[in-house]
């Protein structure tokens, strides 16, 4: 396992905010060095998402149908029975979660993937979601390397500095106040 204190993000870049009526969309985009194929296996696999994703799942996402997702690091457990509404491998994958939608696609550029996250999440808190975001695909991306980070999510990454300076840059990016916890 790479080490964690060796870890600090890159600067806070491939990410953008959209507005539809009242709802607020994060859009973030990572290039990978692997194929849509491996990718789709950790963004949909509850063995892989249990290394870098920011919840559990307690089957996999691959199919259309019910799933449970549980919030890790959250204060308390936070257990959502939610819905896999698209799954069409290994190219969009589509789910509620944390009181929004999140939708992956995964587009094939070269050997590697051009991964896309949709997320909606509350205004106030969205460069805090950017930060979070940015964390875990640098942990998705470290997984798939074969040099595995361990999962950094929930309150225990917002002790990390990286994740305070990540929040704060992407703030400035949006044009908006960084919220504080």
């Amino acid at each position: 396992m790479s080490s964690r204190h060796d870890y600090s993000p890159g600067p806070a870049t491939g990410a953008q905010i959209r507005k539809e009526g009242d709802n607020w969309t994060l859009v973030l985009v990572r290039e990978l060095r692997h194929p849509p194929e491996k990718v789709w296996r950790a963004l949909t696999d509850p063995e892989h998402l249990r290394q870098w994703a920011p919840f559990d799942a307690d089957k996999s996402l691959a199919m259309v149908g019910p799933v449970t997702l549980t919030t890790v690091g959250a204060p308390q457990p936070h257990v959502s029975e939610t819905e896999v509404t698209r799954a069409d491998a290994p190219k969009v994958l589509e789910f509620a979660w944390g009181g929004g939608n999140v939708r992956w696609q995964l587009e094939p550029v070269g050997q590697g993937t051009r991964l896309t996250l949709w997320a909606n999440i509350d205004r106030r808190y969205i460069s805090m979601g950017a930060a979070g975001w940015h964390i875990c695909l640098d942990v998705l991306a470290r997984l798939l390397d074969g040099e595995p980070l361990g999962r950094m999510a929930g309150v225990e990454v917002m002790k990390f500095d990286g994740w305070k300076r990540l929040n704060a840059e992407y703030a400035t990016q949006f044009g908006m106040e960084a919220p504080v916890r």
